[in-house]
């Protein structure tokens, strides 16, 4: 097993070296879900150049050595979300804006966030992106089916993590990148807290309300959101509510152990998708008048952690949850709704994660560790007469009846090898996946037996970093790492797949090459600009047997590559200003050159004369993205930001090709536009405790679109120009 004696050659250089030496380097801030870090000394500027300005350097990427992750090396960005305006109602733009790249398709509910990256797969519902929460996974099902319907309430974040390339070597599958959203820790106060009541266009309300502190040993918060809107379209409307409660105890100097529960809800109906003729002419109307989807998550998450000693520190987190999403489908004729489908797909969830990180001979250090996984996830759907037929509603026909399971398992480890001012990285993962299927009921339509099945899969992972410090706060760094999408359910059987019994993909495969520089060469002063290469080995396709089944086989292979950049500076420490004033600029720029290199697919699958996919761009990659803004704040009194995003055109289906109607007449175009979107918003408080809230989201009015459903080729409008206003009490 090639990763497991790689494992255990990295294990023993460190174990080796720590017994010749006891001594370990000081320690570097870990991120704000962490305990504050043992102190070990004072740091000593001149001797370790990488030490240089930390606040402008943390303020935008994340440390060597965050918590018990190595993240040096590997290219990082941090969104601070106090360093913008509150972030209100559903504008997913302003959490993502300051993070290169970032592909947003855009809806008008709250139901489901849709990124993308690089080019590397459909945005629907972030399933090439792994999201997590304070390290925790936050998709429906991590592995079996990586959708995601859940995003942490703004208010409740400190900030957002981006890590490229070799992420998957920290926390596991799914290409890259990885995006960690980490919650607020408790106040240090003994009490204080917020209530913030907003209102806005479309009927919007918006409630957020905390209470946190710090009393002796223990540490709390709690908070509730509330938002509610009736949408921009017919049968838009939704409801929201969120609550977050997190408990921590400091067992003594070095040890803490914390327990957190997230509960969030969400009810809203979905108004359908739009052919470009309906777009063109009222792109608020609505074709699925009766359509309701809803949402319900409760997770809870253990944690414990203990530094040891000066060199050895562990992190451990044990977590179970469920979601249930329910859809109810619609049959129409015309506006009338006669019968209803309901999709009940509920997930059930567990998992281990536990870390170990080991500084050793002065300024190396090791992290190692495993991660175990678990989850249950039964998919009933039943056909009903009723078309307002609850979303609890079982007494019609069963349609399709699956239970499906995944188990999971990993074992990881990376050290980091100092010498003087370069550093070498070099990480080993081994994964094992298991999805097992089991159904019961199928559609009349399928022209096959129920698969009843489990699936095995096993991959090694490596990586390799290099870096260089140089000058006064520069670094280079060049990152070359494996990563891997695991197998899904609906890779091997679906209500909509006429699969054959040796239908078995192996998992799609990358592997990524990035080389850049980034700086933070004065206060205020940030920069980052790299090269990447992503090359994509067996792409999932479906081939069309002759038997008039199919099979998903590993057929097709693609690359991306491009330019990544970021540039922010503080105008003022320019001049003589108050440290406390500042005007802050942005401007991150991705340039992408997609390609499918290798493709059995057919543009045409009912043609067999039709060319492959070869040479066609991937979906969602367009060939710039965009993003600059300029925030004008002091802080603790106001802030202001005027913020803009600019994309080029991009496909919405690999074969490049229009969707077109029975009479060949073009229903969605090929390309989804270039659009550029601008967002206004600011902040002010009024004396001790009172702070204004304000904004206006899309504020040219800029009618587009960035999200095409790619099972149907239906358009789903952006939102329009959205005003807010409010006002919060803090204490």
């Amino acid at each position: 097993m090639p990763a497991l004696l790689f494992l255990v050659l990295l294990l023993s250089a460190p174990l080796a070296a720590l017994a010749q030496s006891a001594s370990a380097p000081d320690t570097e801030p870990s991120g704000p879900s962490s305990p504050p870090p043992v102190q070990l000394g004072p740091v000593v500027v001149e001797d370790k150049p990488w030490e240089y300005n930390r606040p402008t350097r943390f303020a935008h990427s994340l440390p060597e050595v965050d918590g018990t992750a190595i993240t040096v090396t590997k290219k990082t960005s941090v969104e601070k979300l106090d360093a913008q305006p509150t972030v209100i109602d559903n504008n997913q733009r302003a959490l993502f804006d300051r993070l290169p790249g970032i592909v947003i398709a855009e809806q008008q509910n709250p139901l489901q966030l849709n990124l993308s990256y690089r080019g590397l797969g459909n945005p629907q519902e972030s399933e090439y992106v792994l999201s997590l929460q304070d390290g925790i996974p936050i998709s429906s099902d991590w592995i079996g089916f990586p959708t995601l319907y859940y995003l942490p309430v703004p208010q409740t974040l400190d900030s957002i993590q981006m890590i490229r390339g070799g992420s998957g070597l920290l926390y596991g599958p799914e290409p890259q990148p990885v995006i960690n959203y980490v919650s607020r820790l408790p106040s240090a106060v003994p009490l204080a807290g917020t209530t913030e009541q907003v209102g806005g266009s479309d009927a919007l309300f918006s409630s957020f309300n905390r209470l946190d502190g710090t009393r002796g040993p223990w540490g709390y918060l709690a908070d509730y959101s509330h938002r509610r809107s009736n949408g921009q379209r017919p049968n838009g409307a939704f409801v929201l509510d969120a609550g977050d409660v997190r408990l921590s105890y400091a067992l003594d100097a070095r040890q803490t152990l914390g327990l957190d529960v997230h509960a969030y809800s969400v009810s809203s109906g979905l108004p359908g998708f739009l052919t470009i003729q309906q777009f063109q002419t009222d792109p608020h109307a609505a074709t699925t008048p009766s359509d309701h989807e809803w949402v319900d998550r409760y997770t809870a998450v253990l944690r414990y952690e203990n530094a040891f000693t000066d060199a050895w520190r562990l992190q451990a987190k044990l977590w179970t949850g469920t979601q249930d999403l329910t859809t109810r489908s619609d049959a129409y004729t015309g506006q009338q709704a006669q019968s209803a489908q309901i999709s009940d797909q509920r997930f059930y969830y567990s998992g281990l994660d536990t870390r170990l990180l080991l500084r050793w001979a002065a300024a190396n250090a090791l992290s190692f560790g495993t991660t175990l996984y678990t989850s249950r996830s039964p998919w009933n759907i039943f056909n009903d007469a009723d078309p307002q037929a609850a979303r609890d509603d079982r007494s019609g026909t069963p349609f399709y009846l699956d239970d499906r399971t995944t188990r999971y398992g990993a074992l990881f480890a990376e050290n980091v090898f100092r010498f003087g001012r370069f550093h070498l990285v070099a990480s080993a993962r081994f994964e094992h996946e298991e999805i097992g299927v089991d159904e019961h009921a199928l559609p009349p339509f399928l022209h096959r037996a129920p698969i009843q099945r489990t699936y095995y899969k096993n991959v090694p992972l490596f990586g390799l970093g290099l870096g260089n410090d140089f000058g006064r706060g520069n670094e280079t760094y060049l990152n070359l790492a494996q990563g891997f999408r695991p197998l899904r359910y609906l890779d091997v059987a679906s209500p909509f797949g006429n699969f054959d019994p040796g239908n078995n993909p192996d998992p799609t495969k990358y592997l990524t090459y990035e080389a850049g520089v980034h700086g933070w060469p004065r206060e205020g002063l940030y920069y980052d600009a790299s090269l990447f290469w992503v090359r994509t080995q067996n792409r999932i396709e479906s081939q069309t047997l002759g038997n008039g089944a199919s099979v998903n086989v590993n057929s097709g292979n693609a690359r991306s590559r491009g330019f990544e950049g970021e540039l922010d500076y503080d105008w003022l420490r320019l001049t003589a200003a108050p440290a406390e004033l500042h005007l802050d600029s942005f401007v991150n720029l991705s340039l992408l050159e997609a390609r499918i290199t290798q493709s059995q697919t057919r543009v045409n699958p009912a043609d067999p004369d039709s060319p492959s996919l070869a040479g066609n761009t991937p979906s969602y990659a367009p060939h710039y993205v965009l993003k600059y803004g300029l925030t004008w704040r002091r802080t603790g009194v106001y802030q202001l930001s005027l913020v803009g995003q600019t994309l080029g055109s991009q496909y919405w289906a690999d074969n490049n090709q229009p969707r077109r109607n029975g009479s060949g007449v073009i229903v969605t175009p090929a390309l989804i536009p270039q659009y550029t979107v601008l967002d206004l918003s600011g902040d002010y408080r009024l004396g001790r405790h009172l702070r204004l809230l304000g904004g206006v989201s899309n504020l040219t009015d800029r009618t587009y679109y960035s999200r095409v459903f790619f099972v149907n080729g239906g358009i789903e409008p952006a939102p329009g120009r959205t005003f807010y206003a409010g006002a919060a009490w803090d204490f």
